[in-house]
């Protein structure tokens, strides 16, 4: 029987983390798997559930959360009703994030006993793929690493570039969702963390240094994040795998709201192929 517990703890940055944990009930010493959203995401958009779901009847204790500024709340954690927060998020941020949820998990005496806590795969998802990766990086705790649509260059990523002295003087720049219809604020802070913490953050230095096992994901059919940026990953770390979906669009052809009981093609092959890549690594 599936078995999802949520959690909420607190982060760094004085904001709550929202965190599922995905098993079969009563199964122990389960290999971890920690999921991270991307841009303009959150851990219940689309089918990530039932990709969850997937991942925990194939023997896996899976974990996603929401990044403590993604923009959701305690009380609202679908979309942005919190776009302060969100203008106020930024890489580090993420990093730290994800650091609390490792620690967390680490330290929780069900979880331990529920997962092995020496086995961790990060998956990370358009922008959290370069997360991951860095993460993954200089981590020890982390013995393997999934990129799904993942980012290869935060440097020039939309809210890098631009107008800087606009950017500066105004204090803020806004994305449209072209979902929600927000405008979407990026505060000036975010490109001075990413000056700031330039050489951490650069995703080539990364994965090229990972020595670990490392997946790269991506669909031919990607519009958001080209395919070119998975094949900079996998050439800046020989030892990868690449695997392309074809006929994938960035969130391999799923939407939100997903309203079907099923994953979609694309997403199924995704996780059908992380699943043998982690299984081969145990």
């Amino acid at each position: 029987m599936l078995l999802k517990e949520n959690y909420i703890i607190e982060g760094k940055h004085k904001k709550h983390i929202l965190i599922d944990v995905n098993t079969v009930s009563r199964k122990t010493n389960l290999p971890i798997i920690i999921f991270c959203h991307g841009y303009k995401g959150f851990k219940d958009w689309g089918a990530w559930n039932l990709m969850a779901n997937a991942f925990a009847e194939a023997g896996f204790c899976f974990i996603k959360f929401n990044f403590s500024h993604n923009g959701g709340t305690l009380k609202q954690p679908i979309d942005f009703p919190d776009l302060e927060a969100f203008g106020n998020n930024n890489y580090t941020k993420e990093l730290d994030d994800l650091d609390a949820v490792i620690n967390w998990l680490s330290k929780n005496e069900t979880l331990k006993k529920t997962g092995n806590t020496n086995n961790i795969t990060l998956i990370g998802h358009s922008r959290a793929g370069g997360i991951v990766s860095i993460k993954a990086e200089e981590d020890q705790r982390i013995t393997s690493v999934i990129s799904l649509a993942g980012v290869c260059d935060f440097g020039k990523r939309t809210a890098t570039i631009g107008d800087l002295s606009e950017w500066k003087n105004t204090g803020v720049k806004y994305v449209l969702n072209g979902r929600t219809k927000q405008q979407m604020p990026h505060f000036y802070q975010f490109y001075e963390n990413f000056i700031k913490n330039e050489d951490r953050l650069t995703i080539k230095r990364a994965v090229s240094n990972l020595s670990i096992p490392h997946l790269i994901i991506h669909g031919d059919n990607d519009t958001s994040v080209f395919i070119d940026e998975a094949k900079n990953l996998h050439k800046w770390n020989p030892e990868s795998e690449f695997q392309i979906i074809e006929g994938a669009d960035h969130v391999f052809n799923a939407k939100h709201p997903w309203k079907e009981n099923t994953l979609p093609k694309a997403l199924k092959s995704v996780v059908d192929r992380s699943i043998s890549f982690i299984k081969k690594t145990l």
